[in-house]
């Protein structure tokens, strides 16, 4: 009886699987492919196989230094984002103080505010101050997003956690920062994964801050990627190469804190 419609949702998942994997296996068959071939029609295969388009990237340092700067300023924002959110989020789960529910939903607007809000201020900011075209720079800017967002997916893990813990340690004599780093930050370790992971893949694929806040010592990959337009037309296989190395940050991540994901949707925070 049940069958029919075990085949059918097999089917449905499988056309979904081969729907969401076209766009980046086309990204990798063009990877493969010099320009001639990508504009002479349609192919499955390249025809002409070459890895000219990855040794372009790899050994040009307009391109390389475009995923170093991309992957430092992203690491500098993930590990401020979770110093910031971890305090802030055991405050909102373990104590009540006046206008905190109000104070919890402003930090969720300004993840909700479109990034091109801040733009002009934080531009002529850091103009001022001397912290434009720097890592620190897209870093800082990038915490109006991650942080609010790290509050909130910690706030609902820690709140999992009975407070019973908290008073069984201070009775054993253990002072608050020792508590919270030797016990209470390893029980939330899922929580921190997936914090750690959104604010990661945020800041990574983020380009408009980015882009505006650098120009030559610390450009993003997405900002470099536009190196392909040139006037005489797009270089579609070194693009398609940049896209594919692109995903590569993102699919380690994913790989090594999928199962944390995993506990957290299950946990409603996700």
């Amino acid at each position: 009886m049940n069958k029919p419609k075990f085949q059918k949702r097999s089917l449905f998942m499988l056309a979904y699987v081969v729907f969401a994997l076209l766009p980046i296996y086309w990204m990798v068959n063009m990877s493969f492919k010099t320009n001639n071939e990508i504009l002479a029609g349609f192919t499955l295969f390249p025809n002409h196989f070459t890895w000219n388009n990855y040794k372009t990237i790899l050994t040009d340092p307009a391109w390389y230094s475009g995923y170093i700067n991309s992957l430092i300023y992203v690491g500098i924002n993930t590990v401020i984002s979770l110093l910031v959110a971890l305090p802030a989020a055991y405050a909102f789960s373990r104590y009540t103080f006046l206008g905190d529910k109000h104070v919890f939903f402003w930090l969720l607007t300004n993840r909700m505010t479109p990034p091109a809000v801040f733009l002009l201020p934080f531009f002529q900011l850091y103009t001022s101050v001397g912290l434009m075209d720097t890592h620190i720079a897209v870093a800082l800017v990038h915490l109006l997003f991650n942080v609010p967002l790290a509050v909130w997916i910690l706030e609902g893990f820690m709140s999992g956690i009975p407070r019973e813990i908290d008073e069984t340690a201070y009775i054993d004599g253990y002072t608050f920062p020792h508590f919270f780093v030797r016990i209470f930050i390893p029980l939330i370790k899922a929580g921190v994964g997936v914090a750690a992971f959104f604010c990661f893949m945020f800041s990574w694929v983020e380009l408009l801050l980015a882009r505006t806040l650098t120009s030559v010592n610390a450009k993003p990959i997405a900002a470099t990627m536009t190196r392909t337009v040139s006037a005489s037309g797009m270089d579609w296989a070194t693009l398609a190469a940049a896209g594919v190395l692109t995903i590569v940050p993102g699919a380690i991540v994913i790989w090594f804190v999928r199962n944390y994901i995993a506990k957290g949707f299950a946990m409603g925070r996700v």
